[in-house]
């Protein structure tokens, strides 16, 4: 597409950028998949709405639990599909079914507790997501709230199903911090004592 738009300069933003393959996989969501393109080409710094449930699901985590499970999927896991920030919430892009899947499987858990309450949207949904390229942001500047981490490179990308994310919810709760609002009272270590006089 010769109006495609050029990603800016890597070194002026704190984000990753969709490549065409991406985007092209990106529209496919949408049952109107060369209006989306063409917004896109012209329009290429805003944000769009696509529908899930036909390309893929999205789990939407609170940033921090979410920047948590993202990490154990790098870490020691098969790594993620793509991953997004839109406000304070991080979107993970899971394969179709995982939506109606990870809730049942997480009430199974014992760890479901410490899990905090995520989003996930299937079929009959539809999320925001963060524009393509990112305006430029000014030396210095806080990133924007709404970007790509992990942005969508290829035309079919690997995207983690329900027993994936279900493997990095109980990863993320076993390492959130003892102090953490997600952690319940029953699973935090007991305060230690003071010691008793003789």
């Amino acid at each position: 597409m010769s109006d495609w738009p050029q990603p800016p300069a890597p070194d002026l933003h704190h984000a990753s950028y969709v490549t065409l393959a991406g985007a092209d996989w990106l529209a496919s969501a949408s049952p109107h998949p060369r209006r989306v393109h063409h917004l896109w080409a012209t329009h290429p710094s805003a944000p769009s709405v696509l529908p899930c449930g036909t390309v893929f699901d999205v789990i939407s985590a609170p940033a921090l639990f979410g920047r948590r499970m993202a990490d154990c999927l790098w870490a020691a896991g098969p790594g993620s599909g793509p991953v997004a920030m839109h406000r304070d919430r991080l979107l993970l892009f899971a394969a179709r079914g995982t939506a109606q899947r990870l809730p049942s499987l997480l009430a199974w858990e014992e760890w479901a507790r410490s899990v905090p309450p995520l989003l996930c949207h299937g079929a009959g949904d539809a999320v925001s997501i963060p524009p393509l390229y990112p305006r430029p942001a000014a030396p210095g500047a806080p990133p924007p709230a709404s970007r790509w981490l992990v942005a969508p490179d290829v035309r079919k990308p690997w995207l983690p199903g329900p027993d994936v994310l279900l493997w990095a919810c109980v990863r993320a709760a076993r390492s959130a911090p003892a102090e953490s609002p997600v952690t319940p009272d029953a699973v935090r270590p007991a305060p230690p004592r003071a010691p008793a006089r003789a």
